[in-house]
């Protein structure tokens, strides 16, 4: 039965859509669960800009960003509904809305399915949709503005929510704002599709940090964030009691010899707990960092080549066997094994051609 479910693993590809050189929309994909090697299924082009993407805890949902600055004739971005068929996995559009801010990058499904968060990078603002029964997604019943900024003129005039994430207890939701050098804390009452401020509202992290992504540790008690302007994970311990973050290291993504410029990405923890990989764009790698189990924190173990550029999302798979980098400026997806022991990633060989590929995701 393991063999089987294995052999349904199915991966989806979100894009950015509108030129030629960009992708049509959502991409479906099986992948082999020996080689890691990944079989074209389906698309969905009907969609524009589905930069990033998150499944219903069911599996038989998934939903979209619609990253773009005006919806239906109104400032913001949206969210977009699909079934999944799941047989072919193949998805069905059922309805879009209003994400409530200009440019949706990032969105978690809660862990009961009723509530979909969002991340609006452009507006600086987060927001939650509810789920109804059928999959369809509801008009927005919370919404909140974020507010200041920081050190980096350029990047950082103004609040910019790159994502949300939700803990483990599906209590609190994580908000990391690039324009402020915040996280902000949020609880989350999944049923009413509401989040509020937190009795302590947010972590500050160091300026001109850049927080993007955030990741848990399967054991709960630890969590990462990868800061896209000064290439840094911050490891955090975590009290799930009070929603409430303790830094314990700041650690560089980069190598010591390497001075050209380069901005961090996406970041996940192995499935197994024992490492944390994030992706650094420039430099073109992903590193690879051990976990202390007892500290949870982090040593650099080494960094691979992606074999493309601009890696800017990717995803392990749910065994922990495989590894998926998306490289958005050389078009492909490029597959590596994980080691168990080590935590090194080795090229498969399989290689994956998709324009302009953003997050992958993988049931």
């Amino acid at each position: 039965m393991a063999e089987q479910n294995r052999e349904e693993m199915l991966v989806y590809v979100g894009t950015y859509t509108g030129k030629e050189d960009r992708g049509e929309g959502i991409y479906v994909y099986r992948m082999h669960p020996a080689s890691g090697a990944l079989e074209f299924a389906s698309s969905v082009s009907d969609i524009v800009n589905p930069s990033f993407l998150a499944i219903h805890p069911q599996k038989r949902r998934l939903y979209a960003v619609n990253e773009v600055d005006d919806f239906e004739d109104s400032a913001g971005g949206a969210v977009s509904a699909f079934s999944i068929d799941p047989k072919t996995g193949g998805l069905t559009y059922l309805n879009r809305q209003s994400s409530q801010g200009a440019g949706p990058c990032h969105l978690s499904v809660d862990a009961t399915g009723k509530a979909v968060l969002v991340a609006n990078y452009s507006g600086g603002s987060v927001a939650a949709l509810p789920i109804r029964d059928d999959g369809r997604l509801g008009e927005a019943t919370a919404f909140i503005q974020h507010r200041g900024s920081s050190v980096n003129p350029g990047r950082q005039s103004g609040p910019h929510a790159h994502s949300i994430t939700i803990d483990p207890t599906n209590r609190y939701a994580f908000a990391a704002d690039l324009g402020i050098d915040k996280i902000l804390i949020y609880r989350l009452d999944a049923d009413r599709a509401a989040i509020t401020p937190n009795d302590e509202p947010w972590t500050q992290v160091h300026a001109g940090a850049g927080p993007r992504h955030f990741a848990f540790h399967p054991n709960g008690k630890y969590a990462y964030l990868i800061n896209e302007l000064d290439n840094t994970t911050v490891a955090y311990t975590y009290d799930d009691a009070a929603g409430t973050l303790r830094e314990v290291q700041t650690i560089t993504t980069l190598p010591e010899d390497f001075s050209d410029t380069s901005y961090c990405a996406d970041i996940h923890v192995s499935p197994s707990g024992k490492f944390v990989y994030g992706t650094n764009r420039g430099h073109d790698s992903i590193v690879i960092f051990r976990i202390d189990g007892g500290t949870g924190q982090l040593t650099c173990v080494g960094y691979e080549s992606t074999q493309g550029e601009f890696p800017r999302n990717f995803a392990i798979d749910p065994t922990g066997t495989f590894l998926f980098a998306a490289n958005q400026n050389t078009d492909n997806i490029v597959a590596f094994r994980i080691d168990q022991q080590t935590g090194a990633l080795t090229p498969t060989g399989h290689v994956t051609h998709v324009r302009a590929p953003v997050c992958v995701k993988i049931i």
